[in-house]
């Protein structure tokens, strides 16, 4: 009888050590799954040219960066703000025109480019006049990843990235 005992608790033991194993694993997975597939933005690249003409804090700048999102979930960029600057507000360059706009996409494994002739920021009502060296901090506000504070260098208005 006590063999018998035995392993009825050893199968019963079995059987349970088999339904928590199955539990964790879709605790682990399932949870990783959701994780893995959020938006996981980083950003690069970034930097404003020194704004042409004679510096003043009237002076309107042009910001550029690189968002790169290497989560499974697009995002939206809906909102840039300066704690250095009246405001910063998103545009969109075509051949002809300027255009301002509400959101930028930032696609799933992809990334936003604000580049020269496309995509940018304009920076307007600088709290002091921009040098070359200064850093702006700008805040990233995207619709599901929240803020992002980033400091962008001031460059010299014939800075090109990579030269």
């Amino acid at each position: 009888m006590g063999a018998r005992n035995f392993r009825q608790t050893a199968l019963t033991g079995a059987a349970v050590a088999a339904v928590l194993t199955a539990g964790a694993i879709v605790v682990v997975y399932g949870g990783g799954s959701s994780q893995a597939s959020s938006a996981k933005l980083s950003v690069a690249d970034s930097y404003i040219p020194l704004p042409a003409g004679s510096p003043g804090s009237d002076s309107m700048a042009a910001g550029y960066l690189t968002v790169r999102n290497t989560g499974g979930t697009a995002d939206t960029l809906v909102r840039v703000s300066s704690p250095g600057a009246g405001s910063v507000s998103m545009h969109r360059s075509t051949e002809t025109t300027m255009q301002e706009v509400d959101s930028l996409p930032v696609p799933a494994g992809g990334a936003l480019q604000l580049t020269r002739g496309g995509a940018h920021l304009m920076i307007m009502g600088w709290q002091k006049p921009p040098a070359v060296g200064d850093q702006l901090e700008l805040d990233l506000t995207f619709a599901h990843s929240g803020t992002i504070a980033v400091q962008v260098p001031v460059k010299p208005l014939t800075y090109r990235p990579g030269s």
